[in-house]
């Protein structure tokens, strides 16, 4: 398994090797966050494109497109990354934040 750079973007993986500790506030084991970006690697094509100090940024090649898929995506980022929900654009539901990344190229994320 490869931890290099992928056709277009950091693999998973990178961010345990690297020590990234963006999440720290949230949760201490960075192999966590690699496992669940690897499954959105498979499912959506999702590619690791930028990181910071206590964020991610992902592209994402085939992102749900309608609002059920979207809802359990929805509840995934929740759980990868509550701030998402609770700090991000109003209002602060789930729902709400599903309509947001239905049909989104792009996730980010960022732990408070």
């Amino acid at each position: 398994m490869t931890t290099g750079a992928g056709r277009y973007g950091i693999r998973a993986e990178a961010l345990t090797v690297a020590g990234w500790a963006g999440p720290l506030n949230y949760d201490d084991d960075t192999a966590k966050f690699s496992a669940v970006v690897r499954s959105w690697e498979r499912r959506f094509g999702a590619r690791v494109v930028a990181v910071g100090f206590s964020t991610l940024h992902l592209s994402v090649a085939a992102p749900p497109m309608n609002e059920e898929d979207a809802l359990l995506v929805a509840a995934e980022h929740f759980a990868f990354c509550p701030d998402n929900v609770w700090q991000g654009d109003r209002p602060y539901t789930l729902a709400a934040y599903a309509g947001r990344i239905t049909g989104a190229h792009s996730w980010d994320f960022w732990w408070d």
